[in-house]
């Protein structure tokens, strides 16, 4: 199966954890979905009180210059951990 693939494979699973992750796991899962899938952050960081959003963006551009097919592998194998410890 190529990378492609098995990162929607693993996006899909996201949705069978019947236990949910805690809030940095989330946001790591988050950020490497992001930069699997779009590349660097290309938004402008969110102002005010909208705090999730802040550290959803945050998250993600921590990740910048991190090539989307590492970003792919690297979200594959997070998902494997998580569904280990979640499903």
């Amino acid at each position: 199966m190529e990378l492609q693939q098995q990162f929607e494979a693993a996006a899909a699973r996201s949705k069978e954890l019947t236990k949910r992750p805690s809030n940095e796991e989330l946001l790591q899962l988050y950020a490497l979905y992001k930069q699997g899938s779009e590349g660097d952050v290309n938004e402008d960081r969110p102002g005010g009180f909208d705090f999730k959003a802040i550290a959803k963006h945050d998250a993600w551009a921590e990740l910048k210059g991190k090539s989307k097919e590492v970003a792919m592998q690297e979200y594959i194998d997070f998902m494997d951990k998580l569904y280990q410890q979640y499903a």
